[in-house]
């Protein structure tokens, strides 16, 4: 025992350094295999998220794909898509056999198409203007000048003029196109050969109906007065107007 002691203490630096080297040694290698299997371990990891991760993208794409492929046509689009066939079908006996073309539908198609017509018609229609209303006229033909009055009567309705030493030939009378009554006086300009040559609204009073003025405004610019080579060469004088309901 006192020989191994011995024999120890002569050689334990020996024995410490051959420890030291062996633990060492075990440290490198392990720290190498360390080193050798984190590349994998991280590569399998990134690998894994990576499905993962599509999975989770690809499913709500091509859920509501599925969903809108098996959800059936909303009912307002098969009416709309058959009232479009309808009315590209020239003849409805096509449809007798379809419960959806019945009687009642077919009537509510005619009327509605009638409707369409009239409106079309109606749009159709050049707007009738002012000048285009015909007027009664009082003409004064073959009379002598004293015969003929500055007054003119239709019913109770009446035109009065004012025109110095002139008379009517040609009289225009708008009040047959009045629905309501009033009074309108136009300024006019007459030249020598008796056509009005310009004419304008003086006054109108108690007039409920707008078209009034332009009735009478019409009325003075159609009036036809006789030819005088010694009036002034733009003579003026009124025209008055009473328009009384019809």
């Amino acid at each position: 025992m006192a020989r191994v002691s011995d024999l120890y203490y002569r050689h334990i630096y020996a024995i410490i350094g051959t420890l030291i080297f062996h633990i060492v040694l075990i440290g490198m290698l392990y720290a190498r295999d360390l080193k050798e299997k984190a590349p994998y371990e991280e590569e399998s990891e990134i690998v894994i998220d990576m499905e993962l991760l599509e999975e989770l993208e690809s499913q709500p794409e091509e859920e509501p794909m599925q969903e809108q492929s098996q959800a059936p046509a909303p009912a307002s689009t098969n009416r709309i898509s058959r009232l479009n066939n309808t009315q590209q079908e020239t003849s409805p006996s096509t449809h007798s056999n379809d419960p959806f073309f019945d009687e009642d539908f077919r009537k509510e198609m005619e009327e509605a198409q009638a409707l369409v017509d009239d409106v079309s018609n109606q749009l159709s229609k050049e707007t009738k203007s002012i000048e285009e209303y015909a007027m009664p006229e009082e003409t004064t033909d073959g009379m002598e000048p004293e015969e003929i009055s500055n007054t003119v009567y239709s019913g109770e309705s009446n035109i009065q003029y004012d025109l110095e030493n002139r008379y009517h030939r040609r009289m225009p009378i708008p009040v047959y196109l009045a629905k309501s009554g009033g009074r309108v006086v136009v300024s006019i300009w007459v030249n020598r050969s008796g056509k009005v040559t310009k004419a304008e609204i003086r006054s109108a009073t108690n007039s409920g109906d707008l078209l009034l003025k332009e009735y009478a405004l019409q009325a003075a610019k159609r009036t036809v007065f006789n030819k005088d080579s010694s009036a002034p060469s733009s003579q003026r004088g009124t025209i008055t107007y009473v328009f009384v309901a019809q």
